[in-house]
């Protein structure tokens, strides 16, 4: 079985297939309706470097030494480990990284067959969105909206251009080009996909902008910060450091923010679609597997937040699509985490996962009967606060010198949205003492 592994950055499960109608992904909800789509899928921590080099290694990050911010390096947090390309490259595959997969391009380099491919190389240091230094915007207008401090250009654009014109349309042509390229190889491969968008800025082609109709765009109708929130859970800051913006509190803000998140994951829709028309002409799809996630989840204004570093639902759930030929699709309601995607490839492979490494378990056993179970729970980390997300709660806790110095629990079922931290009511006491349990026990099974 070859793989094909796709990841979009900031994509949170803001797809048709997840239900959400207002969006519009045909071409991610036609191999949807083949796969497995995990409904409670959650990243182990919600940033984008950290979260991939943890996946990738199928080993917990460990505050505060190992895979916990952006700039994460799987093969310096956690040196001994090897990565999946690297498993799948000893065990006879040739493994090519096109995009951005591991966060870094120099990250763990060796485990490829050949050198990871970007569109600009050296474009992702401290610099990557300083205006124009990279190629992210493309309509001229757009250099009267540059942030005086961070240098970057507006937080999003709807360039009258062609898809391949932004980097996202070059790499869905450089996969496809690879595509055809491994099908001759004579041995099995592993091929990375990593889209940039919907990551900001939300800059993508002005035909994607104008599938929507910004008027008719629903706002999040939670837009306040939950009763009795920790005041440890914040919103990300990140799109305060893009031109344009002025507050996040205007409706005319949230709107068009939230046009050019769907916009994004449009255009990102549509590259992916290319790639599996491509995968079927060359008679591929037979015989390899397809995932496709997102790195982490996104706020789109509920509670007011608007972006991921936090221990929020939204923050830290993710689309995961898993689509293995000859099995049935489907929806399954277990929770996974994405230590899991390692050895279920593995798995689905008949590969030996490496011994002692893998902290996650194969989800194999979903993708063959969707009422499967392997797992109550998924474990996050964020700066110091530890979460536990089970079918029933999400909740975390706050450390401080090995005590707890915060607590919330929110109640999945009676409410969703988590609009009110449950963790002083005295009815919930004896779910959370046992979630803080299972949290210590995950602390130390994860160093």
């Amino acid at each position: 079985m070859n793989v094909l592994f796709i990841v979009a950055d900031d994509m949170r499960p803001e797809l048709g297939c997840y239900g959400v109608e207002d969006i519009i992904t045909p071409h991610i909800d036609a191999l949807a309706k083949h796969s497995t789509v995990f409904m409670n899928a959650y990243c182990n921590i919600p940033v984008s470097g950290a979260s991939r080099a943890s996946l990738l290694t199928g080993v917990y990050p460990s505050y505060p030494s190992r895979f916990v911010d952006f700039d994460a390096w799987a093969d310096k947090d956690c040196p001994e480990a090897i990565s999946l390309p690297e498993c799948f490259k000893r065990n006879g595959y040739y493994v090519v990284s096109n995009g951005k997969v591991f966060h870094n391009i120099a990250d763990n380099a060796d485990s490829w067959s050949e050198a990871p491919w970007r569109v600009h190389p050296d474009g992702y240091g401290k610099d990557w969105a300083e205006y124009n230094k990279w190629e992210l915007w493309k309509d001229d207008s757009s250099a009267r909206y540059i942030h005086p401090k961070t240098r970057r250009g507006p937080f999003c654009e709807a360039a009258d251009v062609s898809d391949t014109t932004y980097i996202d349309g070059r790499v869905a042509q450089k996969t496809i080009a690879d595509l055809r390229r491994l099908k001759n190889m004579g041995q099995p491969f592993f091929l990375a996909c990593g889209f940039w968008r919907p990551h900001l800025p939300f800059n993508a082609p002005k035909r994607y902008w104008a599938l929507y109709s910004r008027n008719e765009i629903k706002l999040a109708d939670n837009p306040f910060r939950p009763e009795g929130l920790p005041r440890q859970v914040k919103s990300s800051t990140e799109i305060r450091g893009y031109g344009k913006f002025t507050t996040t509190k205007t409706e005319e803000f949230q709107r068009e923010a939230k046009h050019g998140y769907y916009a994004c994951v449009s255009y990102i829709d549509a590259q992916i679609g290319l790639i599996l028309d491509e995968l079927k002409r060359l008679d591929l799809a037979k015989n390899t597997i397809v995932v496709i996630l997102g790195d982490h989840g996104w706020h789109l204004g509920e509670h007011g937040f608007w972006g991921k570093h936090n221990l929020m639902n939204h923050s830290t759930r993710a689309p995961l699509i898993v689509y293995v030929p000859q099995l049935k699709g489907g929806k399954a309601s277990g929770v996974v985490e994405f230590v899991d995607i390692y050895p279920t490839l593995c798995d689905l492979c008949n590969i030996q996962a490496p011994k002692g490494q893998l902290q996650g378990v194969s989800l194999a056993p979903i993708l063959k009967n969707h009422a499967k179970k392997v797992k109550e729970y998924a474990f996050i980390q964020w700066q110091g606060g530890y979460d536990i997300v089970s079918e029933k709660y999400n909740a975390a806790i706050w450390l401080k010198n090995d005590s707890v110095v915060a607590r919330m629990i929110f109640d999945r079922e009676k409410d969703a949205g988590e609009n009110k931290n449950r963790a002083d009511d005295v009815s919930l006491a004896d779910e959370l003492k046992e979630m803080e349990c299972w949290i210590k026990n995950k602390i130390e099974i994860s160093k």
